[in-house]
C-alpha cells in the first residue's frame, strides 16, 4: 500500500481549507470591526492550545506525517507568527514542501520504521503510525482550530471542513 494518497493530497486540502478559514475569519472581523489577530489567542478550553497553535501544530503535523513517511527531513519553522497574514503564510509554505514529494518516495512506507523524536529509541510502522497517530493528530489539531473560528462567530459550516467532494454517477 503506497501511503501518499492517504496522506499528501489530503493535508493539502484541509491546509487549504484552514487558508480559508482564516480568510473567513478576517472578513468577519472586518464587518465586526475588530482587530482579526485577536481570534489568535482563542482557546476552546483554558488548557488547550490557541488557535495560533492549532495552526501551527496542523502545518507541522502534515511537513512531519508526511517527510517521515517519505523518508526526508521535514522543513524546520520556528512557529513566532503573530498574525493571520503570517500563519496564512506558514500554510502556503507547507503545502509547497508537500508538493515536492512524490508518491514514489512513499513506497514500502507501510511496513517501514518510523521514529519521532518524542520517543527517542522507539520506532512504529508507517502504516501504524498514520492511522494511529499520524492521522488522528492533525484531525483533531484542525477541527479544533475550525471549532475556535466557529466558537468565535465566524461563518463556517461543515463544508468550510471538509472542503470540495467529487462524485460521480452510478
Amino acid at each position: 500500500m503506497n501511503l501518499y494518497a492517504q496522506t499528501v493530497p489530503q493535508f493539502i486540502k484541509v491546509l487549504g481549507q484552514a487558508h480559508r478559514w482564516l480568510e473567513k475569519a478576517q472578513a468577519h472581523a472586518e464587518a465586526k470591526k475588530f482587530d482579526v489577530n485577536t481570534l489568535l489567542g482563542a482557546r476552546l478550553a483554558p488548557d488547550m492550545y490557541p488557535l495560533s497553535r492549532q495552526i501551527q501544530s496542523i502545518s507541522d503535523i502534515a511537513k512531519g506525517n508526511a517527510a517521515r513517511l517519505a523518508g526526508v527531513q521535514p522543513p524546520a519553522f520556528a512557529d513566532e507568527e503573530k498574525t493571520v497574514a503570517e500563519l496564512l503564510a506558514r500554510l502556503d509554505k507547507t503545502v509547497a514542501f508537500l508538493e515536492t514529494l512524490k508518491p514514489e518516495q512513499f513506497e514500502g512506507a507501510d511496513t517501514r520504521t518510523v521514529t519521532v523524536p518524542w520517543m527517542p529509541g522507539k520506532g512504529i510502522k508507517g502504516a501504524d503510525y498514520l492511522t494511529g497517530i499520524g492521522l488522528p493528530n492533525f484531525y483533531f489539531h484542525a477541527a479544533t482550530a475550525y471549532g475556535i473560528l466557529r466558537h468565535n462567530g465566524v461563518d463556517l459550516g461543515k463544508t468550510d471542513f471538509l472542503g470540495p467532494v467529487t462524485f460521480h454517477d452510478i
